[in-house]
């Protein structure tokens, strides 16, 4: 039986939050006020990952991610519920866990800025009291994978943000951890640099069987790297099953792009469309407005797109349509509406 690495059950996370008040006088009154209200960030999670998986955790921005991956590093401690982060609770033995995990938030590097990777290497090496031998099979596993020696004496301010990722991606591995937490890794670099990104987080999930974690909004990092998401929306989880199962569940919808007439307003279009999504509510699931077009999301085996066209045409000139199967992205924009219908 395979270890479920990270084990969840019920966990919450409550902030307890002012209510301010505008201008410089009601500043002054908030300096003794004790109007409050509290935020469900994290609002009885439960999931279990086991050893070697990757999953992709996905909401959109206040959904409780960041919170949730602070509570699993041991950051933050929840106000109710268990967690197990390779058998560690994470905010009762926060130096026993942390030699566990490894993390890479973002742009926030945890290497030292003035000094040659190498020498940021070292001195992980004795934070996380690396032998030598592990230490160098890493090393030498990471100049196979990506050619990492090229950058060894260059210090950290002077790479590229590419570099600099990469570099902290490596780091977050050195240690041998049994989980590593990536959030929103690729954010800001290019796509040449996000291929090996990518590259470079497979090759050590599949030669080090590290669990892990990827908060992101990259549909591309997805796709490329999780066979699970975890989706959570609002503190709780929405959808926790595999990507595939997901795409075949909204195999049936399609997607056409209807070009207008360019004299078109734009509120004769916003009447349209809801005219349209009460017209065919059980049919059309979606239904966006960019300049000159509507962007329709719709399910393809219970109408046909010709009678949508056909009652378009009764209210703006059609000129042009472009249809398409429904993308990742769009898939997870429809599970956040059917979860908040």
């Amino acid at each position: 039986m395979v270890d479920k690495v990270i084990r969840i059950n019920n966990l919450r996370k409550y902030f307890k939050v002012l209510k301010r008040r505008e201008g410089f006088w009601g500043t002054v009154k908030d300096l003794f006020s004790s109007d409050y209200f509290y935020v469900k960030a994290v609002d009885g999670i439960s999931m279990e990952i086991s050893e070697g998986e990757i999953v992709g955790f996905l909401g959109p921005n206040g959904a409780g991610k960041s919170t949730t991956i602070k509570i699993m590093t041991g950051v933050l401690e929840p106000d109710s519920g268990e967690i197990y982060i390779n058998g560690v609770i994470p905010y009762k033995d926060r130096i026993r866990n942390a030699k566990n995990i490894g993390v890479v938030f973002g742009q926030r590097t945890q290497l030292w800025w003035s000094l040659p990777l190498i020498e940021s290497f070292k001195i992980l090496k004795e934070i996380y009291e690396i032998d030598e031998k592990t230490f160098k099979e890493n090393l030498e596993l990471f100049e196979e994978i990506i050619g990492i020696e090229t950058l060894y004496k260059k210090p950290i301010r002077q790479m590229s943000l590419g570099q600099r990722v990469l570099c902290d991606i490596l780091a977050s591995f050195l240690h041998n951890p049994k989980v590593v937490f990536l959030d929103e890794p690729t954010i800001g670099l290019d796509i040449l640099i996000k291929d090996k990104v990518r590259k470079l987080i497979k090759e050590l999930n599949k030669m080090k069987k590290t669990t892990i974690l990827l908060a992101t909004h990259d549909m591309n990092d997805v796709e490329a790297l999780c066979p699970r998401i975890i989706v959570i929306d609002k503190g709780k989880i929405i959808y926790d099953r595999l990507l595939e199962d997901l795409k075949e569940r909204f195999k049936a919808y399609r997607k056409a792009k209807i070009r207008v007439g360019d004299d078109v307003d734009e509120l004769k279009l916003v009447n349209l469309r809801s005219l349209l999504l009460g017209n065919f509510n059980d049919v059309i699931s979606d239904c966006e407005i960019k300049t000159s077009f509507l962007n329709i999301s719709f399910k393809k085996q219970e109408i046909n797109l010709l009678e949508i066209l056909k009652f378009i045409n009764n209210f703006v000139p059609v000129e042009d349509i472009h249809t398409e199967d429904i993308q990742t992205e769009e898939v997870i924009k429809l599970i956040y509406e059917e979860s908040r219908k």
